[in-house]
């Protein structure tokens, strides 16, 4: 399986975002993907309003850039802080960047 990142929105409306993240992952499983989303795992265990724990679990997100044979960034909410720097962290690391639609409110 290809290994992805996934990015897509956290912040804000952060159950409909949640429930667009696991819309996403089931896109990425259904194209054969093996995707990481590690803004559904690390703010389970980390407080995202606390800054310096907030970099700590986004530097945990981009240490997959390693191994990841792609970053997909799902758009139908547009593209937020966090996920822009996260393409600029890709781009750096020469990693295929892939943007996707699947609807933002249904299938």
């Amino acid at each position: 399986m290809r290994r992805v990142i996934l990015e897509s929105p956290y912040a804000g409306d952060v159950s409909r975002n949640v429930a667009y993240a696991y819309r996403c992952l089931r896109d990425c499983i259904s194209r054969g993907e093996a995707p990481i989303a590690s803004h559904l795992l690390y703010p389970h265990v980390l407080d995202d309003n606390d800054e310096f724990e907030r970099v700590l679990g986004i530097r945990a997100g981009l240490a997959w850039l390693k191994v990841a044979n792609a970053m997909v960034v799902y758009t139908d909410y547009g593209i937020s802080r966090g996920m822009h720097d996260a393409v600029q962290a890709a781009k750096k690391a020469d990693i295929t960047i892939e943007q996707r639609m699947i609807g933002a409110n249904g299938s």
